[in-house]
């Protein structure tokens, strides 16, 4: 899905650039990780809204039929039963766009990535 022509500077940005139909959902998004991840640097990587601390924890974008959420294979081999219903590739989960977010699960993906970077010099885990 392509965003709006202007190239977002933020976060914020970035979801007002996106679909407004979509743009609820990505402010839940945004709320959920930051609940999780109090203090998390908020950037752009890759075109991407990411949140770090001194490691990227996790990073979203939205498509045309989906939010790719992108916790690092590590975190997606660890809920691996918990992302069963979702389409996953090595690095990356899809939610779909008609469905509620899992937001309980992206709650506790990237508290797991706090976890996890916290004890590593490895900023993404292959």
């Amino acid at each position: 899905m392509a965003l709006a022509k202007i190239k977002p500077a933020n976060i914020e940005e970035y979801i007002q650039a996106a679909p407004a139909d979509v743009q609820e959902k990505l402010r839940e998004l945004h709320a959920c990780i930051i609940e999780a991840a109090p203090g998390a640097k908020e950037s752009l990587k890759w075109g991407m809204p990411a949140y770090s601390y001194a490691r990227i924890l996790v990073t979203f974008a939205v498509y045309k039929n989906h939010i790719g959420f992108y916790p690092t294979p590590s975190a997606l081999m660890a809920f691996s039963k918990d992302l069963s219903k979702f389409k996953t590739a090595a690095a990356s989960v899809q939610f779909p766009l008609d469905k509620p977010l899992p937001l309980a699960l992206i709650r506790k993906m990237t508290k797991f990535r706090i976890q996890e970077s916290l004890g590593s010099d490895i900023k993404w885990r292959s």
